[in-house]
């Protein structure tokens, strides 16, 4: 799977992440520690992307 491949499924898992949790937080309330473990998860996956783009980067510029 080509990089441009690999960001478009990794774009679509993340927005189809976001919109599970938006039909869960509509049907139910989340707890404290819910929505906490959320949050912290999106920044992980933010994390994980940014981390993935630098590498890509450094890897064209050789």
């Amino acid at each position: 799977m080509g990089d441009s491949e690999a960001d478009k499924l990794e774009k679509h898992l993340a927005e189809k992440a976001k919109q599970d949790q938006e039909k869960e937080q509509a049907s139910e309330p989340l707890s404290a520690y819910d929505a906490c473990v959320l949050k912290e998860s999106a920044k992980i996956h933010e994390l994980i992307a940014e981390a993935r783009r630098e590498v890509r980067e450094r890897s064209e510029a050789e």
